[in-house]
């Protein structure tokens, strides 16, 4: 498909290969050079020995100047750079197409947070031990960043890590996940391209977990970027350097509320897009709807219906709607989880038995048990549950039940059930009238609890990558 060599300069040969495949065929699309702890080590070395030469920062204007410059090239590789994501991903062209164009939006961002905020005046003088002195910030490189990555945004996750730490300054190592690394090749290369010295920006491709954990819990590591399982994420955290900064995100199961005055006409094609995009391989994807009981079987239903109209099927024809799980494995898992809720009682509405070795059709579940795992644990797959209720306290209750909170949601055409429910939903955001999944790359976007520790987003990312450096200068003029 493309020539590919280890993206760390001065690295020595490769340590073997890593082979990527097509989750919807299985066909190998690459194979590429993988990395060893001398590779990680040579990484390491550079990218810190690049920090701590203060002298050969990149300037803030040339920092901007690369970001424009990629901006350019990307704006010219939409549809190949869709292509590529849907192909090693899954997820439907329609939608790479988009999160194509979401890259591309997040340069901008990167671009423009680094033009805005560059430091403060710091107020000293309301004293008189603060007198004829004054106090300002501004913004610098944290250190060597280290990014490790998720497979179902391929692309728009990596410039959420790998641009914004350009943006701020930092030198960083980037460990795609082993599913998905060649959009992120493919971005690395373009920021080469676009003037980024290539020591500035490395790749580390491994599928070997103590040659990740090594690269991550390294003493040099200012900041670590981790999007993933809560499992890892949790467990890499752990082993963190002293001194090691860090942002997780994580999954949940995101709890959405159907008040008894929804707008059913609204909220349809809303939760069946948010809780069957990427084939529900989103970490706030529609999980759990708490439907009044008034109007929860019709919503149900028709929520079903919608359900089975979807096409499943290979990601990069124009007309897939759903595509692969990025495993077969996940296709059993989820197989499994579904049957054991219908099995302990959950009404089987639409799905519920594989398309194919890699597909899983999209699959509505109604009042399935509480301590069922489609209930208690993150599904990650096309799977949406809906639940009865009759008070919205309880539908309150019942969502803030789990060790997870994320994103949630509520429809109703009553601002005060919208205001108790965003006041009472132990979430980081609430979407009102909107499904949990909205997302612009500019928000905070923050999991709590289990989903995650510190606040993504593009500009808070890059605020998160830099350090407030204040000075404070004394004169009898001031």
């Amino acid at each position: 498909m493309f020539e590919f060599q280890i993206l760390i300069p001065g690295a020595g040969p490769a340590a073997g290969t890593s082979k990527v495949v097509a989750p919807f065929d299985g066909k190998v699309i690459a194979t590429l050079p993988a990395c060893d702890e001398t590779h990680v080590e040579q990484a390491l070395s550079t990218a810190a020995a690049l920090y701590h030469d203060r002298a050969g920062w990149i300037p803030l204007h040339e920092r901007v100047v690369i970001l424009e410059r990629a901006v350019e090239l990307m704006s010219g590789q939409i549809e190949e750079l869709a292509i590529g994501a849907a192909t090693e991903g899954g997820k439907p062209l329609l939608d790479s197409r988009v999160e194509a164009n979401r890259a591309v939006d997040g340069l901008k961002l990167c671009i423009e947070a680094i033009r805005s905020d560059q430091g403060e005046v710091v107020p000293v003088g309301g004293t008189a031990s603060g007198a004829h002195r004054m106090a300002f910030t501004r913004r610098e490189p944290i250190g060597v960043v280290v990014a490790v990555s998720a497979f179902n945004h391929p692309l728009n996750l990596i410039v959420h890590q790998v641009a914004a730490a350009v943006a701020a300054g930092c030198p960083v190592i980037v460990k795609p996940a082993g599913d998905t690394p060649l959009s992120c090749i493919r971005f690395v290369q373009l920021l080469h391209q676009a003037g980024l010295p290539p020591e500035w920006c490395q790749v580390v491709i491994t599928d070997s977990n103590e040659i990740a954990e090594r690269l991550v819990t390294d003493r040099r590591v200012a900041f670590f970027s981790f999007i993933g399982s809560a499992k890892v994420g949790w467990m890499l955290r752990s082993k963190l350097a002293p001194g090691t900064r860090c942002a997780l995100e994580h999954g949940g199961a995101a709890p959405l509320i159907i008040a008894s005055d929804a707008d059913l006409d609204l909220a349809l094609p809303a939760v069946t897009k948010g809780g069957f995009y990427h084939a529900g391989q989103v970490c706030v994807s529609v999980q759990r709807v708490f439907a009044h009981r008034s109007i929860a079987r019709g919503f149900a239903e028709r929520l079903a219906e919608n359900a089975a109209a979807l096409k499943v099927g290979d990601p990069v024809l124009a007309e897939t709607e759903i595509g692969p799980l990025i495993r077969p494995g996940e296709v059993t898992r989820v197989h499994s989880w579904v049957s054991e809720a219908v099995a302990d009682g959950a009404e089987l509405l639409s799905g519920g038995k594989p398309v194919s070795e890699t597909c899983y059709p999209c699959t509505v579940l109604y009042q399935p048990p509480e301590q069922a795992k489609v209930s208690q644990q993150e599904i990650f797959g096309p799977v949406v549950c809906v639940y009865e209720f009759d008070k919205l306290d309880s539908a309150i209750e019942r969502a803030n039940q789990l060790p997870f909170a994320f994103q949630a949601a509520i429809y109703s055409r009553s601002i005060d059930t919208a205001l108790r429910a965003f006041r009472g939903l132990h979430a980081s955001a609430v979407m009102v009238n909107d499904h949990t999944a909205f997302r612009v790359d500019g928000m905070p976007f923050a999991g709590l609890s289990q989903s995650g520790l510190g606040v993504g987003g593009i500009s808070h990312t890059i605020h998160d990558m830099t350090i407030g450096k204040m000075m404070v200068m004394h004169s009898p003029e001031i």
